[in-house]
C-alpha cells in the first residue's frame, strides 16, 4: 500500500499544488457534462462546448474521436490539464475522463494507475450502477481516494439518506455529506454548503452562470427563510439534524486512505455543486503521489525525472499519422529538450515535443512536475507499461492487461490490402484497444476484446484512419489465456498444441481455449506451466 499519510516528504510547491484525478461513472450518469463544467470553471473554454479561440467545434471537448461525437458516448480516455484558484491559492488540475462504457473498462482500469484520485459521478434517481461498482472495486484495490458528486438532483431523484446508505453498503466506504439537497425534481432549488455553513441556490435560467452563494451562520440566521421555502426548509433543518447524529463528520486524513468518501449533490447540466466539487478536489484531494515500481518506489519529491506510458492513442490527428504516448510523471520536473532513458530498450530519447492537452487541442510543454500528464507524439517507440527515466533502470509495475472476453478473425474487405490491416491490428495492440492474436498455424488475426462495441469502433476506425474496410468473423475460440513457466517447458507446449497456439504482439505465447475443458486440461497435464487471464504491461 502506497504511504498517503500527512507525513510524507514535503513537496516542491509546484507538484503540492498539483491534483491528477480520473472521472469515473455509469454510462449516462453526466460524467462528460461535468468534465466540461471544469473546464469552464477552470477558464479554459468560455461556453460549454467551446474552447477558447475555437471556433470550430460546439461539441464536447473531451471526445475527440469521430464515433464518440456521433453517439454521444466516450470511448477513449481523454486527460486535461489546466489552472483552478480556490481561495487565495492557485491548483493545476490534471483531469482524465475515462469511457464509462463497460466494453471499454480496461482503458479505464489503465487510467486508474495514473492518477492519485477519482471522482465518482453517480446519478440521483438510479444510485450505483454495476459499472460504477466495477470501478470503484479497482479504485480501492488501489486504496485511491475517491469524492463523490451525486448528479441530477434537478430531476426526480432518490431521497438523500437512500442513496448515501446504498453508497455505503455497495461499496463498503464511509460516506459524508459536504452538501445537502433543498428539494428534488422541480422543488429542487440548490443546495447547503455544510462544510462552510453557505447556501448555494441554482440559477435554471442560465447554464453556464455560477451560483449565487449566501454566507448564513447556521440554520437559526432568519436569512435563509428569505431564500427557502418554508416547507422546504423545515425538511432541510430535520435533515441535517439526522444527518449529523447518523453520519460521520469528514475526516481528511480518512478521505486520504481511500476509506471515506465526502459526496456533493447538485446538477452538472446547470453548472450547479460543481465549483464545490472542485474546491473539495482542492483541499481534500491528494497531492501527487509515490509510484510503486521495481526494484523501488519512485517519490514525486525526488529531483531525477521518471514517468511512466500508461495510454497510448493513435491517429488523434487524424491530418497527421501520429501516435502520442500518455506518460504520467512520477517525479522530478521534466524540461522540453530533455534526454531520458527508455527502460526497456536502454535507449536515450530525446524528449523534444511533448505536448500537453485540453482534449484534442493541445500545446506544447516547455516544463512538466510530477503529477502531469503529458504526451509524447512517438512512431512506434513507447508502449503501455514503458518507463522513462534519467538513466535509473526502474519499472513502474501495476499496469495491468486483461484477457478479451470476445474473440473474432478479421479479414480485409480487398485481399490486396492485407499488409495494411497487420499494420493497423499491430497499431491497435500497441495503443491498448484491442488484442491481436496471431495463430501459430494458418493465416490472419485473431481479434479480442473485452466488449462486442469495441469490434464496431475498430472497424470503424480502421475504415477511416486507413480507408480499409474490413469484417470480422466468428471464431472458434472463446478465451485466451498467456502461458507462463520454463522456457522450455512453453516451447514444449507450444509445439503439442499448435492448432490452439497464437502469438500476442510482444511475442508471447497465448493459448487460446474453446471450453473450460481445455484450460482444466492444460492444468492437469503441464503443473509446470501457469495459464493467466491478465498480463502486467510491465516490459
Amino acid at each position: 500500500m502506497l504511504d498517503r499519510t500527512s507525513n510524507a516528504p514535503d513537496l516542491p510547491p509546484e507538484i503540492a499544488r498539483r491534483r491528477t484525478f480520473a472521472i469515473i461513472s455509469h454510462p449516462d450518469a453526466g460524467k462528460t457534462t461535468l468534465t466540461e463544467k471544469f473546464l469552464l470553471y477552470g477558464g479554459a473554454i468560455q461556453t460549454a462546448g467551446q474552447v477558447r479561440a475555437k471556433g470550430e467545434a460546439r461539441r464536447t471537448r473531451s471526445d475527440f474521436m469521430k464515433m464518440e461525437q456521433d453517439r454521444g458516448i466516450s470511448v477513449s480516455a481523454s486527460a486535461m490539464a489546466f489552472d483552478y484558484a480556490s481561495g487565495d491559492q492557485e491548483y493545476r488540475f490534471n483531469l482524465v475522463d475515462t469511457p464509462g462504457h463497460s466494453d471499454f473498462s480496461e482503458d479505464t482500469y489503465r487510467t486508474l494507475t495514473a492518477v492519485d484520485a477519482a471522482v465518482m459521478v453517480i446519478d440521483g434517481a438510479k444510485g450505483v450502477e454495476s459499472q460504477t461498482q466495477k470501478l470503484f472495486e479497482v479504485c480501492r484495490m488501489r486504496d485511491l481516494p475517491i469524492l463523490t458528486f451525486c448528479n441530477k438532483m434537478d430531476r426526480e431523484s432518490r431521497d438523500t439518506f437512500e442513496i448515501i446508505d446504498e453508497i455505503q453498503e455497495m461499496l463498503a466506504i464511509h460516506v459524508t455529506p459536504a452538501s445537502w439537497p433543498i428539494g428534488v425534481g422541480a422543488d429542487f432549488i440548490g443546495c447547503y454548503d455544510m462544510l462552510r455553513d453557505r447556501l448555494e441556490l441554482m440559477d435554471r435560467a442560465d447554464r453556464n452562470k455560477v451560483a449565487e452563494s449566501i454566507q448564513i451562520t447556521g440554520l437559526d440566521d432568519p436569512k435563509i427563510a428569505e431564500h427557502v421555502p418554508p416547507q422546504l426548509l423545515e425538511k432541510l433543518i430535520e435533515d441535517l439534524e439526522m444527518a449529523r447524529e447518523l453520519l460521520p463528520a469528514l475526516d481528511p486524513q480518512e478521505v486520504l486512505d481511500g476509506t471515506m468518501s465526502p459526496i456533493w449533490f447538485g446538477s452538472a447540466i446547470n453548472s450547479f455543486g460543481v465549483k464545490e466539487l472542485m474546491d473539495g478536489i482542492a483541499g481534500y484531494g491528494p497531492e501527487p503521489q509515490p509510484q510503486s515500481a521495481e526494484p523501488r518506489q519512485v517519490g514525486p519529491e525526488e529531483k531525477k525525472v521518471a514517468g511512466f506510458v500508461f495510454k497510448v492513442q493513435a491517429n488523434m490527428d487524424p491530418k497527421h499519422r501520429d501516435r502520442v504516448a500518455f506518460v504520467r510523471m512520477a517525479s522530478g520536473h521534466f524540461k522540453r529538450g530533455m534526454k531520458l532513458t527508455h527502460v526497456r530498450t536502454k535507449k536515450p530519447m530525446a524528449i523534444s515535443n511533448p505536448v500537453l492537452f485540453l482534449a484534442s487541442d493541445r500545446e506544447l510543454a516547455e516544463e512538466a512536475w510530477a503529477g502531469d500528464i503529458i504526451g509524447i507524439p512517438n512512431h512506434g517507440q513507447l508502449r503501455i507499461g514503458d518507463t522513462l527515466t534519467e538513466g535509473e533502470a526502474i519499472r513502474v509495475t501495476g499496469i495491468p492487461s486483461f484477457a478479451p472476453e470476445l474473440l473474432q478473425g478479421v479479414r480485409a474487405g480487398d485481399p490486396m490490402k492485407a499488409k495494411h490491416l497487420d499494420k493497423a491490428l499491430m497499431q491497435f495492440a500497441e495503443e491498448g484497444a484491442a488484442k491481436v492474436f496471431k495463430p501459430m498455424i494458418g493465416s490472419g488475426f485473431i481479434v479480442g476484446v473485452v466488449g462486442a462495441l469495441q469490434f464496431e469502433v475498430l472497424a470503424s476506425r480502421i475504415e477511416l484512419e486507413y480507408g480499409l474496410p474490413v469484417r470480422f468473423e466468428a471464431s472458434q475460440f472463446t478465451s485466451a489465456r498467456w502461458v507462463h513457466g520454463p522456457k522450455d517447458a512453453v516451447e514444449t507446449f507450444a509445439q503439442a498444441n499448435r492448432q490452439h497456439i497464437s502469438y500476442d504482439n510482444d511475442g508471447d505465447v497465448v493459448y487460446l481455449t474453446r471450453l473450460q475443458w481445455d484450460i482444466d486440461r492444460v492444468e492437469r497435464d503441464y503443473p509446470d506451466l501457469t495459464l493467466s487471464a491478465t498480463k502486467e504491461m510491465m516490459v
